[in-house]
């Protein structure tokens, strides 16, 4: 018997053992993962400092510029490195040529390369969409961040005077956005003038808006969480978007994000005249984007184009981020009022010692850092907002 009590007791043990042995390797495989999660948190630290700490040791090469004598030290470095590639003035050429020309964003890479600043990781899938549109398709780029979804939309509009630039010169800022909000941006590249004359451009960013809230279950977003975020014309068709998604009964957008936004035709304000000259956007090329887009120079006054003309009434709380050095600063101060006028909420700020497209320079301008969290944030609370 108690043989049997024996041989009975032994396998138990050996599966006590068993059992032991096995948690003891989970709890050190935990503990690794742990070691690694947080080993990946300081990695990551380490990094933003690493660039936090290159992006201050940017010095510029001359003197400020006469145009902009409190340009500060980073954004004068782009600024230089893009007049080295001594590109002919855009208000001399063809938009053919024009598009042709080197952007900012190509001195933003330079600048990186030469100072083996590192391209942050990329945290978001990209995809190629064609959307039809009257008269035929526009492309969109679909960002889609890491997780399952289904998530908050942006539709992003990007800049260029309806003229020139595409999805890859402001790929930073959509994708700082869906990596930073946590969302599906669908970027826009509208059709563009001369070959596509004023209204085509605000059509097509009309048409993407209704086609991305019709289809926003196939692309893993969420049709009751979108907002419109565009940069300088890029702004001006994101307001458009909310107008007529209201004059039309749509669905409105949750909360619109307007960068340096084109909302006036007043080219004699005073930031047009204290930055007349500015880089990489002045007066002149602001005139000639005008003569390329519209039809007739009368049409500048349609509140389409000079949005604060337009009845902005019930359009959604709204984020102005502006440049001091700019001439579209004034026009981006003007909407802010003529949207409080209309009682629509605005959270407005102007950045100062920087020039007109900087949004997207987070890897080398301290500011531009600063104004994407400043629209991430608003965004994030406008989605959290929206579920409770």
């Amino acid at each position: 018997m108690k043989a049997e009590v024996t041989n009975y007791l032994s396998p138990m043990r050996s599966c006590f053992f068993a059992l032991t042995i096995c948690a003891a390797l989970i709890s050190c495989e935990n503990k690794s993962q742990e070691s690694q999660d947080s080993g990946s948190e300081t990695s990551a630290q380490a990094k933003d400092t690493i660039q936090e700490n290159k992006i201050k040791d940017l010095k510029p090469t001359g003197d400020k510029p006469e145009w902009a004598p409190g340009i500060k030290d980073n954004m004068q470095v782009v600024m230089e490195k893009l007049a080295s590639f001594q590109a002919k003035p855009i208000e001399t050429l063809t938009a053919k040529e024009a598009r042709k020309n080197p952007t900012p964003t190509d001195a933003v890479m330079a600048v990186m390369k030469e100072n083996s600043i590192p391209m942050p990781p990329a945290k978001a899938d990209t995809v190629g969409k064609e959307i039809p549109v009257k008269g035929g398709n526009i492309h969109a780029r679909i960002y889609t961040p890491m997780g399952t979804g289904p998530f908050p939309i942006i539709v992003y509009y990007h800049g260029g005077g309806w003229v020139i630039a595409n999805l890859d010169t402001y790929d930073a800022s959509a994708r700082g956005l869906s990596e930073q909000v946590g969302a599906v941006v669908v970027s826009v590249h509208y059709r563009q003038a001369p070959e596509h004359k004023f209204p085509t451009a605000h059509n097509d960013a009309n048409a993407a808006y209704e086609w991305v809230t019709k289809n926003a279950s196939s692309i893993n977003g969420d049709a009751n969480r979108i907002a419109v975020v565009g940069e300088s014309a890029g702004g001006n068709l994101a307001t458009n978007v909310s107008i007529m998604a209201r004059d039309k009964g749509l669905a409105k957008p949750l909360h619109q994000v307007l960068i340096y936004p084109i909302a006036n035709n007043d080219m004699n304000s005073e930031s047009y005249q204290k930055n007349a000259n500015a880089k990489p956007l002045s007066k002149a090329m602001m005139a000639w984007f005008m003569d390329n887009y519209l039809p007739k120079k009368s049409m500048s006054s349609d509140p389409r184009i000079a949005l604060v003309k337009a009845n902005l009434k019930d359009l959604p709380p709204t984020t102005i981020i502006t440049a001091e050095i700019d001439p579209l600063l004034s026009d981006g101060e003007l909407l802010r009022d003529k949207l409080k006028d209309s009682n629509v909420d605005v959270n407005y700020k102007k950045y100062d010692g920087v020039t007109h497209e900087f949004f997207g320079m987070a890897t080398v301008v301290s500011e531009a850092k600063e104004a994407q969290e400043m629209a991430v944030n608003d965004l994030k609370k406008a989605f959290a907002s929206s579920q409770k």
